[in-house]
């Protein structure tokens, strides 16, 4: 090539060297074979356009289905005859036939169906072009080649590599989300709101999600790579990525650890030496960080939230709509009867017996997409749950199940529809177990506490949502009985059916003579003693004799018992249709070594009238931790520190000690801080400030987790508007 020769190489004579540049400007070229020398890959342009400009990651980041644009910078023009194909691969194997594969010409219009590149502008050397892939492609790491045909050569070149992205923008993907503020709220918002406590006592965390911080979309494409599918047959699992249920199916397995050392380990022990309280976590981020760090090994500890804001960072970060549900009073329905089992021994104390249990809260999610599998009635809201409950299809994951079929008791829809509709509509059934005279006798049926105040954040704001109606018609009414009813007739034959429900029992049980319930009569503070009434009342018009036996544990928010911390039994006389007061005082030395973060007791009272059923009564009590205050002292403003203060006062008579403040924040301060606060003594007040560096702008939220030997978990979030 002439283009390759040095003035040395060629006579001193003027006619020659004038030659040289004639060829050189003219004919030289036109053999020169086309060469590429440069990529650009448009980053700002196509993550704008891709709604991906909010990913810290620098890599190019696009949606499937929606063109971008990548410059080459070429020696010369293009020329015609010359010819320009791009090669798309994802995964380890990659092929066509699976559709991991592609090679497409560089054309001058655009062509629908597959792959494709349109060649948009040639301007001398530097050609534009259009790539867009199939809005059904596959998501992850591609590769992308370049094959240039120029003079007779054909040779190929290594262009770099781009993230392919679900686009819920797209009115063609499986996960479009038409409502713009609703595919902010589930797709773009990268901090939240966590439900927690029980029916008599909401409570809420805040939850910093994080998909945009440095390498959480690279870890969350990393949790497919580890998958027991993947490991099986890694060029399967990765054509099937073109599919959010299946994508969001192999997730809520990743995201415990139970077969494939994903990513979290659950424990509700109350015991959680060696890792961390699972009260502790602010966001997913520091967990998926913490995860890679490891070797991919799995982080201790995670109880239901923790895996439920998990799994929404990972899936809104490959861009499937998500949102965090919370049921209060869910049930864990083991043997597919659409029934729970729960037992007391006549003493009052809760049995640890059977497996099935009520849990005072329990989170999931829910990502938005069609169900081809299932037909159009079934798309939208899909349940999905990486809480380790039940096995399914031999493997610890749950879901997706749509809404719409709980709703309907579609129970014989895929996926894992007899238990999820178990967890918001089974019927509770007590039991009396005496194992002195080794008698076990069912005491009543309740066919409407399961499955109460389904919420979650709503669009827009902080406040809470309540969608029970979208899971299940109002309780009580006639299509919810009828529901249950279609639910059990498409079970399987089985032997604890009969041909009546639980629920035709209980219509059937004699009314009791006396009724009771559990009052609150003083403040519930961590630190105070616990003050409780149970108010009896007869409910006849003749004199009743009650033996009552009552006890106090304290618990786990999913039912584990710790430990007892307060019993009493009495006989108490009542007059016809008298109620009175039996008082329940457990001092704070009592309960003390044994409260769990949760900060749960569950106080019980069986009350038994001679030749009559037991009547029951329950009542979980949350006690409150004291307050820990956030405050911002400056303006908060993008790049410039900001001073923050957070306030704590220890309300005890005792000292606190082992005192660390956690700290962590999307768009305020990169990963997180912690902060060794020093003991305080009785009721001393601790003033901490602390500096973060805001990098976005908008409404940002600060989360804070306190932690000492006495308050394992006080919470703390504060808003904080952030201007450029």
């Amino acid at each position: 090539m002439l283009v390759g020769l040095t003035f040395s190489s060629i006579p001193s004579s003027g006619v020659v060297v004038d030659m040289f540049f004639t060829l050189t400007s003219g004919c030289a070229l036109c053999f020169t074979v086309l060469e590429l020398q440069n990529i650009n890959w448009q980053i700002s342009i196509n993550r704008r356009a891709h709604h991906t400009d909010r990913f810290y990651d620098q890599e190019p980041i696009v949606r499937r289905g929606q063109p971008f644009s990548i410059l080459l910078y070429c020696n010369r023009n293009l020329e015609s005859g010359e010819n320009l194909d791009l090669t798309v691969s994802t995964g380890p194997s990659p092929s066509e036939s699976a559709r991991t594969k592609a090679t497409f010409p560089v054309s001058n219009g655009r062509s629908t169906g597959g792959w494709n590149a349109e060649l948009r502008a040639h301007d001398n050397n530097i050609l534009t072009i259009a790539i867009t892939s199939p809005v059904s492609a596959p998501i992850g790491w591609y590769t992308l080649n370049i094959q240039i045909s120029s003079k007779g050569r054909v040779f190929s070149v290594r262009l770099g590599t781009f993230i392919l992205l679900f686009n819920p923008w797209l009115q063609e993907d499986d996960v479009f989300m038409g409502n713009h503020a609703e595919r902010q709220e589930y797709v773009e918002e990268d901090s939240g709101i966590i439900y927690v406590g029980s029916t008599n006592r909401i409570g809420m965390v805040g939850w910093n999600f994080g998909q945009f911080e440095q390498d959480i979309l690279n870890i969350s494409l990393s949790i497919l790579d580890k998958s027991l599918n993947f490991r099986r047959d890694p060029a399967t699992d990765v054509a099937r990525r073109n599919d959010p249920k299946y994508v969001g199916r192999v997730l809520s397995a990743m995201i415990n650890s139970n077969d494939d050392n994903g990513v979290l380990a659950g424990n509700w022990s109350g015991n959680y030496t060696g890792g961390r309280d699972p009260r502790n976590w602010n966001g997913s981020v520091e967990i998926l960080k913490e995860w890679k760090k490891s070797g991919f090994r799995p982080v201790r500890f995670g109880q239901c939230w923790v895996f439920a804001g998990t799994l929404n960072t990972v899936l809104r970060s490959l861009g499937i709509p998500s949102r965090v549900i919370t049921n209060f009073n869910s049930a864990h329905d083991t043997d597919r009867n659409l029934s729970v089992d729960v037992y007391y021994d006549p003493m009052g104390n809760p049995l640890d017996k059977g497996s099935d249990s009520v849990w005072n809260f329990h989170v999931w999610n829910e990502g938005w997409f069609v169900r081809t599998d299932l037909g159009p009635w079934y798309n939208g809201w899909q349940v999905l749950d990486a809480t380790p409950q039940e096995r399914s299809q031999g493997v610890f994951q749950c879901g997706p199940a749509s809404v719409n079929a709980v709703r309907e008791g579609d129970v014989d829809k895929n996926f894992d529809m007899v238990f999820i509709f178990a967890e918001v509509n089974a019927d509770r059934i007590t039991w009396i177990s005496d194992a002195r005279n080794g008698t076990q006798k069912q005491n009543s049926v309740d066919t409407r506490s399961i499955g109460k105040y389904i919420s979650t954040k709503a669009v827009g704001s902080n406040s809470r949502m309540d969608v029970t109606d979208q899971y299940k018609y109002p309780e009580g009414s006639s299509e919810e009985r009828q529901i249950h009813q279609k639910a059990l007739s498409k079970l399987k034959p089985n032997a604890s059916f009969g041909p009546t429900s639980a629920r035709d029992l209980a219509d059937d049980e004699g009314a009791p003579s006396i009724s009771g319930k559990f009052k609150i009569t003083g403040v519930l503070t961590v630190g105070k003693e616990v003050s409780l009434a149970l108010l009896l009342k007869n409910l006849t018009s003749d004199r009743k004799a009650v033996t009552v036996n009552m006890t106090a544990w304290t618990i786990v928010y999913n039912g584990t018992l710790v430990h007892e911390v307060w019993k009493d039994s009495a006989t108490i006389s009542l007059d016809p249709e008298e109620e009175i007061q039996h008082p329940m005082k457990i001092p704070y030395a009592q309960y003390d070594r044994y409260l769990k973060a949760d900060n749960m007791i569950r106080a019980t009272a069986i009350c038994k009238v001679t030749d009559e059923s037991e009547v029951v009564v329950e009542r979980d009590v949350i006690l409150d931790n004291p307050t820990l205050t956030l405050e911002v002292l400056d303006r908060a403003q993008v790049r410039k520190p900001v001073n923050v203060q957070m306030l704590f006062s220890n309300p005890l008579d005792e000292p606190v000690r082992d005192c660390v403040l956690m700290v962590e924040g999307s768009g305020l301060l990169r990963g997180n801080l912690k902060i060794e606060v020093p003991a305080l003594r009785p009721k001393e007040k601790s003033r901490i400030r602390f500096e973060i560096l805001p990098t976005r702008s908008g409404t940002k939220q600060l989360l804070a987790d306190f932690s000492c030997n006495k308050f394992p978990a006080v919470k703390a979030m504060l808003s904080i508007d952030v201007v450029e």
